[in-house]
């Protein structure tokens, strides 16, 4: 809006300095009509950082529900960028088709931000990561067009502003965007040492088994029936469709999944499968989740983004798994053979391969800080009775 010109000026006082204008045109003496003044600058927005259960989720949530401004989105960082991609790529196949000998470049980035400032002057972000470098090569430009534009950003992190992407490749590429960022926001760490999701918090029941407990499977299987029993659907297999591809998932019944760690984390899913399962399902089972090691770095990173999107769409899940929640993710195991082999099609070897976070599993020890204090919060009673209100509101 900040980029759109001012509207007229319609009043009696306008009207005669115009009148005024036209019967001195002739005379040589004319009223000079002063420019409007310019719309003052948007504030700064928040950029919040801490450590896991410190309260930033809340804090921003707090604050989204009492602005009373309409034009205003509030959206998990991986939804918010796979939507911009989605109109990246949309915009891209809008083009006409190029002839030969007739090449042209098209950069679609500023029109999409200007696309998101029309619709919204606010965007609270939670989860503010950046692990891809898809998204890391496009959020200079896209965020200074949206800052430009008078959009206020809000967002919480786990890292600081310098931190992020930390080790990610071709970083140098991706420090401009910290410095906008600092520019645009103030950087804010709460961090209180304490987290809260591990008080002592009422249980709401045991929905966290191990394996090896006697009866385990039996449990589960007890509890799928009951929950079955308030849906008005038959047991069944479930197709979704997610962007043209088809995932099936083997054990649904109404709004209730049943599902294996291989189904959710064993295949190449991602942010857009899991929003799509919090959207159609509000409790998922999650059986036969194994103990996470360096050698499961990708089950793990998808792991860690179902249980992000899950926690933020207040899905209730139910897990089966090899290890107690704080022991279920241990930094052992080291670099696969697909690793080795993506070392040596970069051609990077000893002291600059150690330091990539692709290789040392860095984020995903990070990130499944969060995902462990997730977890322990979603076994609470407040939570399982937050999300029956949500969803109960969400049917009606």
């Amino acid at each position: 809006m900040y980029l759109n010109q001012p509207p007229p000026r319609i009043n009696s006082k306008d009207d005669n300095e115009l009148q005024l204008q036209k019967e001195n045109k002739d005379g040589g003496s004319s009223v000079k009509e002063e420019p409007a003044p310019p719309p003052p600058p948007p504030p700064r927005g928040f950029y919040i950082y801490g450590d896991v259960g410190t309260g930033k989720t809340m804090l921003m949530d707090m604050f989204y529900s009492r602005v009373e401004n309409t034009r205003k989105k509030r959206v998990h960082f991986n939804g918010f960028m796979l939507d911009i991609h989605k109109r990246i790529h949309r915009r891209k196949q809008s083009l006409p088709k190029r002839r030969l000998g007739k090449m042209f470049t098209y950069d679609p980035i500023s029109p999409v931000a200007m696309e998101i400032s029309s619709e919204t002057c606010l965007l609270c972000f939670d989860e503010f990561q950046v692990t891809d470098v898809a998204d890391a090569m496009i959020l200079k430009q896209l965020f200074e067009t949206l800052f430009k534009t008078g959009v206020v950003v809000v967002a919480t992190s786990n890292r600081p502003p310098d931190d992020l992407y930390k080790n990610g490749l071709q970083r140098d590429t991706f420090l401009p965007f910290i410095d906008v960022l600092k520019e645009h926001c103030h950087a804010v760490c709460l961090d209180s040492g304490i987290d809260y999701r591990r008080l002592d918090n009422a249980e709401a029941g045991k929905l966290y088994y191990l394996t090896g407990e006697p009866g385990a499977e039996a449990f589960l299987d007890v509890l799928f029936k009951e929950l079955a029993l308030t849906q008005k659907s038959a047991t069944g297999p479930r197709l979704l469709t997610v962007l043209g591809r088809d995932v099936t998932l083997e054990k649904t019944c109404g709004s209730i999944a049943d599902c294996t760690f291989e189904e959710l984390c064993g295949r190449p899913l991602g942010a857009s499968d899991y929003l799509e399962m919090a959207r159609l399902f509000d409790t998922v089972f999650i059986r036969h989740v194994p103990q996470l090691t360096l050698t499961l770095k990708d089950q793990a990173r998808r792991f860690t983004t179902l249980i992000d999107n899950f926690y933020d769409n207040k899905v209730r899940v139910v897990l089966l798994a090899a290890a107690p929640v704080d022991r279920l993710f241990v930094h052992s195991g080291g670099e696969d053979e697909r690793d080795r082999q993506l070392l040596d099609d970069l051609g990077l070897a000893g002291a600059a391969a150690e330091h990539l976070a692709l290789f040392t599993a860095e984020e995903e020890i990070f990130a499944f800080q969060r995902t462990v204090s997730r977890l322990t919060e979603m076994q609470t009673e407040s939570y399982w009775m937050e999300a029956d209100r949500r969803h109960s509101k969400k049917h009606t």
